[in-house]
């Protein structure tokens, strides 16, 4: 007999409506959807009062598995993951090392297959030292190709400091390609005339000026113009500045779309009057920006300029997190509550639930062409998250599921479980 489950009266979010009713799944797949007379052998969950979501889909993680599991791995991240709400994610390459050949990523799934409690994916990793073989090999077959992180390894990395390569790129890629677009000679200028100032010890209150918002709509305005030139299918990943929104637009439905972007959810949730708070523990590349920034980045996602919500989940040890502004690594982690975060905007009237479950839910499926996930329908994965708009909770170290053991997000209540 199948292991049947029925969630009752609950009011499911999907395909840009919400109503009341049942759900019933069997073996991890979503059987019926109405009104569903229960049978003795089912399981039932009381949905009642609370909101049926399809798990959210984060197209950019950072697990940190292999190499530097000190940080996460992707047992114990994965696991945050789930604890909120996103049973899907996509890792980044920027491992040790990095993924950057076929071999290395078979044996990055392999890992994953013993460790992930969630649904996963990852990114061939592309840089000049790998550029010609990419170029040569059918890329249709990976979930998409990224520079993003590599730039930890060594200066040059960036594909948006490398016109050549992109042209190489872009003119033989078929799949989705996803950039981290800062110019870099940009960011080391600005570096250079802040150290002439403060030496080693720059405020980092200064990191928004330094990798500046310059730098990010350089470069995306480069990497977009010889997308389009090549047709080809460019994301711009975890997009920051309001001037950059003004480069994409809304006048095709995502699956007709070749250019498109996201924002992580920290740049929705922080601006750079937090520096002052929080230091280092925001210190991302790219970099918190302004409120009008935050603001403006809100209002490009809401019009769909603006086509996904990501996490950019980065965990490093607090000690790594706790250095002087030049030594402290970039990147937090965030992936066990972006759910809550864009919940708390729902609750505040900014964004709807439909929106939200466009946005984490939906298009990551769309974009990344996932087969029967990113919905509730009849016939795809029973990829679920159940959510009360009326249980609330406080961050703390008691309830951090990150390996690393911290969260930016320490001592904020969310009004959503």
């Amino acid at each position: 007999m199948q292991k049947n489950t029925l969630i009752k009266n609950t009011t499911i979010v999907t395909d840009g409506k919400s109503k009341i009713g049942d759900v019933l799944i069997a073996d991890g797949i979503i059987q019926q959807i109405g009104n569903i007379k229960p049978e003795d052998h089912y399981t039932i969950i009381d949905g009642t009062n609370k909101h049926l979501l399809p798990g959210v889909i984060d197209g950019q993680v950072h697990f940190r598995d292999p190499g530097l599991t000190h940080k996460g791995d992707l047992y114990t991240e994965s696991k945050a993951a789930i604890a909120g709400g996103t049973t899907s994610f996509i890792d980044m390459p920027n491992t040790v090392p990095n993924i950057l050949t076929v071999e290395l990523l078979e044996e990055k799934y392999t890992i994953a297959a013993e460790k992930s409690l969630a649904n996963y994916s990852f990114f061939l990793g592309v840089n000049g030292d790998n550029i010609d073989e990419i170029a040569k090999i059918d890329t249709t077959k990976f979930i998409g190709v990224s520079d993003d992180g590599l730039y930890f390894t060594k200066k040059g990395n960036l594909l948006a400091d490398n016109p050549e390569t992109m042209e190489k790129l872009f003119s033989n890629c078929e799949s989705i390609i996803t950039i981290h677009s800062e110019k870099e000679q940009i960011v080391e200028a600005n570096e250079e005339k802040y150290r002439a100032i403060y030496g080693d010890d720059v405020p980092v209150k200064f990191h928004p000026d330094i990798r500046s918002s310059e730098a990010c709509y350089e470069a995306s305005k480069r990497a977009i113009s010889l997308a389009k030139k090549h047709g080809a299918r460019l994301h711009i990943l975890h997009l920051t500045t309001a001037a950059e929104t003004d480069l994409f637009d809304n006048h095709l439905p995502l699956k007709d779309k070749k250019i498109t972007t996201e924002v992580s959810v920290h740049h929705l949730w922080f601006d750079d009057e937090d520096c002052d708070r929080l230091g280092t523990l925001i210190k991302w590349n790219p970099a918190i920006k302004s409120k009008k920034d935050k603001d403006g980045l809100l209002k490009a996602l809401l019009d769909d300029r603006i086509d996904l919500i990501t996490t950019d989940h980065a965990p490093h040890v607090l000690e790594e997190k706790m250095k002087p502004y030049f030594q402290s690594m970039s990147g937090a982690p965030m992936v066990q509550h972006s759910l809550n975060c864009m919940l708390e905007f729902y609750h505040q009237g900014k964004i709807s639930l439909e929106k939200i479950v466009e946005k984490m839910c939906h298009n990551p499926a769309i974009l990344y062409r996932m087969t029967k996930r990113g919905f509730i329908r009849e016939g795809y994965h029973a990829d679920l998250t159940l959510v009360d708009l009326k249980d609330s909770f406080t961050v703390s170290k008691d309830n951090i599921l990150y390996k690393c053991g911290w969260s930016p997000l320490e001592g904020t209540t969310f009004h959503s479980k």
